[in-house]
């Protein structure tokens, strides 16, 4: 099934149910006002769910407004970003000459989740001087986790599939790298593209815990890369156990895929521009890729011949401080 949030005032939204040619929507209704409360009763939405997606599949339903859709979970409960993609590592290590992180553990962070910008949204930053940068990424939402779980049964706790651009501040990141402790000012707020699915809406494509489907970035309209979800590293299972040893996981967690990065990245180039600055360095001893600036656009999408996900298309913005 698919679901997406669509804007009606509040800070959660209204839950929707979308058609698979993505034309048509219906609200799941009083009982399940938003996502955030419906995946604590998951069973219980998908049985009220499936006799809506019968209608929808009919062609009954509301024309959807794509323009009216915020992130699918515009806050949550929590937000963990691992580094998956081992190439994506590789690659920084060798164009900043740093060490190898010497761990058999996924690399994870625990990140603003609050909230979760709108795939349409324009957003905002105080500075180019920051160095803006994108991350494309595919995410998972969990229900509730027990501490302790493995990555086995970590498999049956998966209920929705995301894609996220995670953004970054690349300036300010070695600064907070090197207190030790987490990113604050690194690290702002995510977007979420618009349609959150089940994995079984993936069919072939979600193997091993994993996206595989090309995740495709363009900055201005112009291409800058399409590596794949199959590439990681750890699978999604396999970062939710990680997260899980020491904690319960509650019902909304979101736990990211990192950067989508591929050996081949001359073919299918990349979904952050550090990296493909790093590669420059790593072949020619300088960067020539600048990093975003103010009325750049940028433009996310997973597929070669349809957007599961739907559309992030956001403008990079100065942000103005009204009335402080």
């Amino acid at each position: 099934m698919r679901f997406a949030t669509r804007a009606n005032g509040t800070a959660d939204g209204e839950l929707i149910l979308i058609s698979h040619d993505g034309a048509r929507c219906l609200p799941l209704g009083a009982r399940w006002p938003n996502l955030l409360h419906a995946i604590t009763d998951w069973d219980a939405l998908l049985d009220d769910a499936a006799a809506l997606s019968t209608t929808l599949e009919e062609g009954g339903g509301e024309s959807l407004d794509h323009a009216t859709l915020l992130a699918p979970l515009p806050r949550t409960w929590q937000w963990l970003d691992g580094s998956a993609f081992a190439n994506h590592g590789v690659l920084m290590e060798r164009a900043f000459n740093h060490p190898p992180i010497e761990t058999d553990l996924p690399l994870m962070y625990q990140g603003m989740s609050h909230r979760f910008l709108a795939p349409r949204e324009d957003v905002a930053f105080p500075t180019e001087a920051d160095c803006i940068d994108f991350e494309g990424e595919f995410g998972i939402v969990t229900d509730d986790v027990p501490m302790g779980c493995s990555a086995d049964k970590a498999m049956g706790h998966i209920r929705l599939i995301l894609l996220i651009n995670d953004w970054s501040l690349r300036a300010v990141a070695p600064k907070e790298m090197k207190t030790g402790f987490g990113w604050i000012q690194a690290k702002p707020a995510c977007s979420a593209a618009p349609i959150a699915i089940t994995p079984d809406e993936l069919g072939d494509r979600w193997r091993d815990g994993r996206v595989c489907l090309p995740l495709r970035v363009e900055i201005n309209g112009d291409w800058f890369g399409h590596p794949s979800g199959e590439a990681m590293e750890y699978g999604f299972h396999e970062l939710i156990a990680h997260a899980a040893r020491t904690r319960h996981l509650c019902a909304g967690t979101i736990i990211g895929s990192g950067t989508v990065s591929d050996v081949d990245f001359n073919r299918v180039g990349s979904t952050c521009i550090s990296e493909r600055r790093a590669i420059e360095m790593i072949a020619q001893g300088q960067p020539v890729t600048p990093f975003l600036r103010f009325g750049d656009r940028v433009r996310m999408c997973a597929g070669t011949d349809e957007n599961i996900f739907g559309e992030l298309h956001q403008t990079v913005a100065a942000y103005v401080n009204v009335g402080l």
